[in-house]
């Protein structure tokens, strides 16, 4: 077995210089637990990045892998396999059955989806934005002409990496160095609705936003902005897009984030834990939008293979029958409250955002140093935004995991430390 230093090493060595890692290598997982090399246990707040939502080594996601690898992993596009039919109508039904009410966006019992939705599946949250707006490109042209391919974004937003999620990403920071990027972009500040009115005419072919911010600090939009975000869409036939990449499939509570909102988009684009840790993305759109694209216009050679839809199948079946977006709700509900006694007793930390099982905790602070000296403790945090510890906890928590998670954060709060500039 090689060391963490030669581990690193080899990296070094080879690979491009584009993370800042942790000095820490794992080398197995059990539910919300982690283990090092050496055998050292951590407990799991970051779910890699929001993907293991179903924690570690799964029994059932570790069965279905092991079945479905031994028959068939990949045949492309080009044929049909049993599974990514059935994928795209429990998701489409999920998304399309509820407006708002309930906690699982199930279809309803009596008839059809309130709304139809069409799916197409990637290998990743970044082309599944990417697949969206190209979606709203064709139809903003077939409704308004040429003219009509102006996006509307939010300021501090998050979308990804490749070049068109980039020009939707709200932070100089990711963007500087890759100019130029699209330039039919406007981006407008999150709950500000004069600007978003300014921002919206005829032209604009599609408003896209994370109902809540991931990567940007966990700010949620309002519900009022959300709704004046529908209203323009609908007056000035532009699609809705909600990028639910991080805060979707349960995170918030309800299977899709908007149904924590009660605003439904025209597209909704997902990713992250949907294949349980297999590299999966989709979007969603409502059959208008969906009949603008034909054959050939769009496409990809690894998404929606047999092996990553079975599992996408098998951690949906998971979620619902072991009732886990009741144990995010309530959970969910007892880190908040935990973390507010944090802000009480901590000087160093002086707010909580989020709901659910994606949440942050504003510092006066930099936050890194606290998600280092957490690996000391056998806990391990993210930080985002420089002072934000973030919590994108897998849905199997307990509440006794928070009371671990809050004992580690309020002493490593409690040491002086220099404010953030």
């Amino acid at each position: 077995m090689h060391t963490l230093e030669q581990i690193a090493e080899l990296e070094r060595q080879y690979l491009l210089p584009t993370y800042n890692r942790y000095p820490i290598a794992f080398s197995r997982g059990k539910g919300v637990f982690l283990y090092d090399l050496e055998g050292n246990r951590y407990l799991d707040f970051v779910s890699g990045l929001g993907v293991n939502a179903l924690g570690h080594a799964h029994p059932r996601i570790v069965k279905t892998i092991r079945e479905q690898a031994s028959k068939l992993v990949h045949i492309s596009n080009l044929y049909y396999h049993e599974y990514q039919g059935p994928l795209a109508e429990k998701l489409c039904q999920l998304a399309g059955g509820s407006s708002g009410a309930g906690s699982t966006g199930a279809a309803p019992a009596t008839g059809a989806p309130a709304t139809k939705f069409r799916a197409f599946f990637s290998n990743s949250g970044t082309e599944a934005i990417e697949g969206s707006i190209k979606l709203a490109r064709l139809a903003g042209h077939r409704a308004g002409g040429a003219a009509k391919c102006r996006l509307v974004a939010l300021d501090g937003s998050y979308h990804g990496r490749t070049f068109g999620a980039l020009s939707l990403t709200g932070q100089d920071k990711h963007r500087k160095g890759f100019e130029p990027l699209l330039e039919e972009v406007t981006f407008v500040k999150q709950n500000d609705l004069e600007s978003l009115r300014a921002a919206i005419n005829d032209e604009t072919c599609a408003i896209v936003l994370e109902p809540v911010f991931g990567e940007g600090g966990i700010y949620e939009c309002s519900v009022e902005f959300l709704q004046e975000c529908r209203a323009l869409a609908d007056k000035h036939r532009a699609a809705l897009i909600f990028d639910e990449i991080q805060c979707g499939l349960g995170r918030t509570g309800t299977i899709f984030a908007f149904q924590s909102f009660g605003v439904v988009p025209d597209m909704v684009a997902i990713a992250k834990p949907i294949a349980a840790g297999l590299p999966l993305g989709a979007f969603l759109a409502k059959e208008e939008f969906a009949t603008a694209i034909s054959a050939g216009q769009h496409g990809t050679t690894f998404g929606g293979g047999p092996l990553a839809c079975r599992v996408a199948l098998e951690f949906l079946a998971i979620v619902e029958e072991e009732k886990l977006l009741e144990n995010v709700n309530k959970v969910g509900a007892y880190l908040h409250q935990e973390l507010k006694s944090v802000v009480e007793k901590r000087s160093a930390a002086v707010g909580v955002r989020g709901r659910g099982f994606i949440q942050g905790i504003q510092l006066e602070i930099p936050a890194r140093p606290v998600v280092d000296e957490g690996l000391a403790e056998g806990v391990l945090f993210n930080s985002t935004q420089d002072t934000v510890v973030r919590f994108l906890p897998p849905f199997l928590l307990e509440e006794k995991h928070v009371d671990k998670g809050i004992r580690v954060l309020k002493k490593l709060l409690g040491k002086k430390r220099k404010k953030a500039a």
